[in-house]
């Protein structure tokens, strides 16, 4: 079957599912292969269930003629979501970044829908199923629509943009993440820029922060179309934070901005979401209310009063730059009582142990009356840099999670932060 013939029957559909567990009826399930599952043995399953089609390899079982078989499920995925994108007549952003994509997406989601239908990226569906997913599920109705792209390997964004294909494009920054899998962070820097060097070659737009060195170098570099933003020289300042209040508050063309966001660190995402919706026509006051009305979720940048402490969670993921600069925005705060729990940061190869003792140093200078250390590579840079009196180590987080239950805290600024292997979330009944 060729795929234009299997997008005439995804038309008639009722969309793609690649689970079961939440297949609804006149839906096309496409069955993956992975290390630890083979959604091929759950087609019939599906047939079943009231799938109108199911897609598997030609190996599949079955003879059931609702069976479409092709070489590669994955695949045929992206080229149906591909084959998708050229028939949507709507402007698509593609989004990338080291830090801060889901919560810019969610912002500029929240900026657009002030006067457009959008479509978006749900949760953080955005790698090589996810990207294909979120495209096929954009709708007739849409009027514009956010794909957020994650990348893990040197060719993700490049793999990516060609199934989302954007018309622009915005890179919230550049850091070191996933060192494992891409070797330095030049890697990193080149494998992102490939949503740059898409947009270079299909006369797309870029959003670029100014303000960052990184971003504008690789920008400039390109035969590219720059929308720039920043919070140097847009009016902008950041507003001091306290304990008390510690969300990022901002004055924007003489216009306050208080946001439920934790971290100064958020202020060009907010920039960014602004300069989209410049873009779109949204003037500067309605996109403002818009950020001002997004609460964050899903552990990143929440701050929540317990009854005991008041807990920045900001525990959905970490990496030296995302870490750093939650310790920054911690070592603002004012309060007598400050307690970090931090887990390891992972894939970062062979920097792993310099990049945890960078940590141990920026620990010291945000006035902690004590922190709690969770992971293998918290301990090998302990053991490196040396103890200090007030790091504890745990080896995990249900560890940390007993010794908080038997012990309680009351009183403390307590920020959550770590990689999502970690689970760091697990000691937030606790506080």
């Amino acid at each position: 079957m060729e795929i234009n013939e299997l997008y005439n029957l995804f038309l008639a559909s009722e969309g793609v599912n690649t689970d079961t567990r939440t297949l609804r009826p006149g839906q096309i399930f496409v069955a993956l292969k992975g290390e630890n599952f083979d959604g091929n043995a759950y087609a019939a399953q599906a047939l079943e269930a009231g799938a109108s089609y199911a897609i598997v390899q030609v190996d599949a079982p079955g003879d059931d003629p609702r069976l479409l078989r092709f070489p590669d499920t994955l695949q045929t995925l992206k080229e149906l979501a591909a084959c998708h994108r050229k028939y949507l007549e709507i402007p698509v952003i593609g989004l990338t970044g080291t830090n801060g994509k889901t919560t810019t997406k969610e912002l500029i989601r929240a900026v657009l829908a002030t006067r457009f239908r959008v479509a978006a990226t749900q949760g953080n569906l955005n790698n090589d199923i996810g990207v294909p997913l979120t495209v096929l599920g954009i709708g007739p109705d849409a009027e514009i629509a956010v794909v957020e792209m994650g990348a893990n390997h040197p060719d993700d964004i490049s793999a990516l943009t060609w199934v989302s294909q954007p018309d622009f494009g915005l890179i919230t920054n550049v850091g070191k993440a996933h060192l494992l899998g891409f070797g330095s962070f030049e890697g990193v820097k080149k494998a992102k820029g490939q949503l740059y060097d898409w947009l270079s070659e299909h006369d797309g737009q870029a959003f670029v922060n100014v303000d960052d060195d990184n971003l504008y170098e690789m920008a400039v570099g390109r035969p590219l179309s720059i929308i720039p933003y920043g919070v140097e020289g847009e009016d902008a300042v950041i507003l001091p934070t306290s304990s008390e209040q510690p969300f990022l508050r901002m004055e924007i063309g003489g216009k306050l901005l208080e946001t439920k966001l934790v971290g100064a660190y958020n202020a060009a995402n907010v920039m960014a979401a602004l300069a989209v919706g410049r873009q779109f026509g949204i003037p500067l006051e309605e996109g403002m209310e818009a950020v001002a009305a997004y609460t964050p979720a899903n552990n990143r940048s929440q701050m929540t009063r317990t009854q005991r402490n008041v807990v920045i969670e900001d525990a959905y993921n970490a990496n030296p730059s995302s870490m750093a600069a939650a310790l920054d925005n911690f070592a603002l705060l004012q309060d007598p009582c400050k307690i970090a729990l931090l887990g390891d940061m992972r894939e970062l190869g062979e920097d792993s142990v310099k990049e945890h003792m960078k940590i141990l140093e920026k620990l010291d200078g945000c006035g902690l009356t004590h922190a709690c250390l969770v992971g293998e590579e918290f301990r090998k840079a302990v053991e490196q840099a040396g103890t200090r009196p007030y790091i504890k180590l745990f080896a995990t987080s249900d560890e940390l999670a007993e010794a908080l239950a038997a012990q309680p805290v009351s009183g403390a600024a307590i920020l959550v932060k770590g990689s999502r292997g970690i689970r760091m979330e697990k000691v937030i009944p606790t506080l």
